[in-house]
């Protein structure tokens, strides 16, 4: 059943112009309730852009952002936040010299919002503690707890920047690029992460990485000149005559690009 009620996220005649560019060109994005979407597309698509609409750094030119059926095309950040639309690496720049445990405590205390209750009692942190080491588990990471972030290879720092978004319950997840940089064994184990996390929640994802969404993405859209080309499960957009003209090459490149990123 293809009721409204089953899209989370929409955009209607979304458009950004920055002094004449078009940047998003009409674009109107459905996002199923439950399911991952990825936004695929060349740099330069607009999907970043995209991003930024949702997640209310930018406003739209012309359009319209609907989350669970309340318009938020001029919601502040804070509050589209609030509503549970959270965008990983956004709130979970972590504190590079504090451990891995005390940066996943802060995204729970961010959520409860007693990040400044300095005089709060110790045992409220226990109950925080218990809470954080059940995130780590989750991500794999609760063996690294008393490690200092910056010690943390490239991969897991990844995984614990999922872990503090994750602290804030986010009802759709917003994932930048999460596989960017990485070799082939933290790729796998970061994609095989977000199919765990996506249980119970919604995850819109910008991703170079064809690979990674034909695993675990459920529909995919392909931006292009700000855009939407094509738009479906993998083995639709694969065959796709303008993605395969377009997008695979770039893709390919992409994947060559990956393993020198930073």
């Amino acid at each position: 059943m293809a009721g409204e009620e089953n899209y989370i996220l929409e955009t209607r005649g979304l458009v950004k112009e920055f002094r004449g560019f078009v940047a998003v060109n009409d674009v109107n994005l459905r996002v199923r309730r439950g399911h991952i979407h990825a936004l695929i597309g060349p740099n330069g698509a607009g999907k970043t852009t995209c991003f930024n609409l949702l997640t209310k750094f930018l406003i739209p030119t012309r359009g319209e952002i609907i989350y669970k059926g309340q318009d938020i095309t001029y919601a502040k950040p804070a509050e589209v936040a609030r509503r549970g639309i959270v965008r990983s690496f956004q709130i979970s720049a972590t504190f590079p010299n504090l451990s891995v445990l005390e940066n996943v405590r802060i995204g729970l205390q961010r959520a409860q919002g007693t990040s400044f209750h300095f005089w709060r009692p110790v045992s409220t942190l226990d109950s925080l503690n218990d809470r954080a080491l059940e995130l780590l588990d989750t991500v794999g990471l609760r063996d690294y707890a008393d490690y200092i972030t910056v010690e943390l290879p490239y991969g897991r720092k990844r995984a614990l920047e999922i872990a503090t978004t994750l602290a804030t319950e986010p009802e759709l997840m917003l994932l930048d690029e999460p596989t960017q940089g990485m070799g082939h064994e933290d790729v796998d184990r970061v994609t095989q992460l977000i199919k765990k996390v996506s249980a119970n929640r919604t995850i819109l994802m910008v991703e170079h990485n064809m690979n990674v969404v034909a695993k675990i993405a459920d529909t995919i859209s392909v931006l292009q000149r700000g855009q939407i080309i094509a738009e479906g499960p993998y083995e639709t957009v694969s065959r796709n005559p303008q993605v395969l003209e377009d997008y695979m090459g770039s893709a390919d490149e992409a994947l060559a690009g990956a393993s020198h990123g930073h």
